[in-house]
């Protein structure tokens, strides 16, 4: 199943809400520091298209949201982003090699969110801002050919809990430079 990807333009055109959703593969449990991602032997990176309002522009990233389908999971997550596709492991369940030496000049940074936590809404999320852990904001440019980053889901912490087809959706909001 190929990833979701939506955009919402804030009142003025200002600020930027780009949404991904991807359904992981979940084919066992997750060592910490393993990649989730779509596939155990082709995995992709993830495309937030339109984050940037137009090829080669930037911004700062002030928000970022992560919600997943299965009850109960708390682990902790990162978001590695980059300007172009990167060359590290985009394979689900083994271990990240983000950022690798080739990508370095590539990556715009990453996002560090909280544990995920279980508030009886029959998914599990977290939220990162400015005033969280998260390094947030994060301001990026995009490549000048694209108004696409690309993101490697990484989980710090081992999760047992997962579901094979279990999705995960993460919410990019953005300022204009």
């Amino acid at each position: 199943m190929a990833d979701t990807v939506t955009r919402i333009w804030g009142i003025g055109g200002k600020t930027n809400t780009v949404s991904l959703l991807r359904t992981i593969a979940a084919a066992g449990d997750y060592a910490a520091e393993d990649v989730l991602s779509d596939s155990a032997s082709a995995g992709t990176a993830m495309g937030f298209t339109g984050i940037g309002k137009n090829k080669g522009a930037g911004g700062k990233i002030t928000q970022g949201i992560v919600l997943c389908s299965v009850t109960a999971l708390t682990p902790r997550l990162t978001l590695f982003l980059f300007r172009n596709t990167p060359t590290c492991n985009l394979n689900d369940n083994v271990a990240n090699t983000a950022v690798l030496a080739a990508d370095q000049s590539e990556c715009v940074g990453w996002i560090d969110f909280p544990a995920l936590e279980d508030l009886g809404t029959g998914m599990s999320g977290a939220v990162a801002t400015p005033n969280t852990f998260g390094n947030l904001p994060l301001s990026f440019n995009c490549d000048a050919d694209d108004d696409t980053l690309y993101g490697v889901l990484v989980t710090r912490d081992a999760i047992t809990g997962e579901v094979a087809s279990m999705t995960i959706r993460i919410t990019l909001t953005s300022e204009e430079n």
